[in-house]
């Protein structure tokens, strides 16, 4: 039986994907300096690997944005990687670690189509293997798994104990698997990563979401027992009756011992616009790494609202808030950049 473990689980590092001027980022400077900014952050905490298609170009754009802003980074400890990329969504085309029984290592290569053909994702798709084949894994980690279903990593959450929680609308969508029933779905989840349930969200939609509601703008697991997830006060906002909805049946589910969960709310952070579009901030779009918490800051006195929130959630972690707006254009934020990898399995 295998086991997807839980973000909170120490890890042997993170990464990035990193950003270039044929990628579709509005402001590219900007979106730099963020990333710039993520991958600081991480190296504070543990090892960074950044996938770049071409290394020095990525080591330019670090030199110049941390002498620009004063901030010490020390690139030589940074494993690089080349690849081909059309993106730079990490969650979505990064390998999923899994492990076995016997504590064996394995590394899910699931399909990617660009969430649900909505945009090109050949090169993205083609990333794990290459960087694989390069020795950026250990090398008791078994291989790259390449599994024949579409799924990103976004689009589902881990409590590590045998529980995911996922979004009906994202798994059951069209362009995805769509030739199968949820029951088949569940069925083959359940035994891709030894799940005991899956916890389906039938409601929340955040605006200006390409992914058709990953769970990680949505709700989140912080422990076994607790999940934080997105809430709407306002009965004017649009987003008010979806994310009441999800709300409702967050409190509806129970344990795998029927109690119910500790349930942290999360500010829907203040309207942000691109032009006449609003963007899909999100307070759940958080990462979880060793010793810390990275939030995606909308640059609102609610950051330190959901700062305080998540805190409590993670009493033993420093939870840092990292102004996010840039990534917002690219329809997405923090958790979308990211990809962890449990102890053991980045060389």
């Amino acid at each position: 039986m295998s086991r997807l473990p839980a973000e909170w689980e120490h890890q042997s590092g993170v990464q990035l994907t990193w950003p270039h001027c044929d990628t579709e980022w509005y402001e590219l400077e900007k979106v730099l300096e963020c990333y710039v900014d993520i991958a600081s952050n991480i190296l504070k905490y543990e090892p960074l690997m950044i996938v770049t298609r071409d290394i020095e170009e990525c080591k330019a754009d670090i030199a110049r944005i941390t002498e620009r802003k004063g901030i010490a980074l020390d690139v030589d400890s940074i494993r690089f990687y080349e690849s081909p990329l059309n993106d730079t969504w990490a969650r979505d085309h990064g390998g999923i670690s899994v492990f076995g029984d016997g504590g064996q290592k394995y590394l899910y290569d699931f399909v990617f189509n660009g969430w649900g053909l909505k945009f090109a994702s050949d090169l993205d798709n083609q990333l794990t293997k290459n960087i694989f084949s390069q020795g950026a894994f250990e090398d008791d980690v078994m291989g790259v798994d390449m599994r024949p279903y579409v799924l990103e990593g976004g689009s589902i959450d881990s409590d590590g104990c045998g529980t995911m929680l996922t979004t009906t609308e994202c798994l059951c969508s069209v362009n995805r698997n769509e030739y199968l029933s949820q029951e088949e779905i569940e069925e083959e989840l359940c035994g891709a990563f030894g799940l005991e349930r899956i916890l389906w969200l039938d409601h929340g939609t955040i605006i200006g979401d390409d992914t058709d509601s990953h769970v990680d703008i949505l709700a989140r697991f912080c422990s076994p027992d607790t999940i934080a997830y997105m809430q709407c006060t306002d009965p004017e906002d649009p987003h008010y009756e979806p994310l009441a909805a999800m709300e409702k049946q967050l409190r509806g589910f129970k344990m795998l011992d029927g109690k119910p969960y500790n349930l942290i709310p999360l500010p829907l952070p203040e309207p942000l616009y691109l032009d006449d579009y609003r963007l899909p901030a999100s307070y759940a779009n958080f990462l979880i790494i060793n010793g810390a918490v990275l939030l995606p800051g909308a640059g609102s006195p609610l950051d330190e609202v959901a700062r305080k929130r998540l805190q409590e959630a993670f009493p033993d972690r420093e939870v840092i808030v990292i102004d996010c707006r840039a990534l917002l254009s690219g329809h997405g934020s923090l958790h979308c950049v990211t990809m962890q990898f449990p102890e053991g399995y980045l060389r």
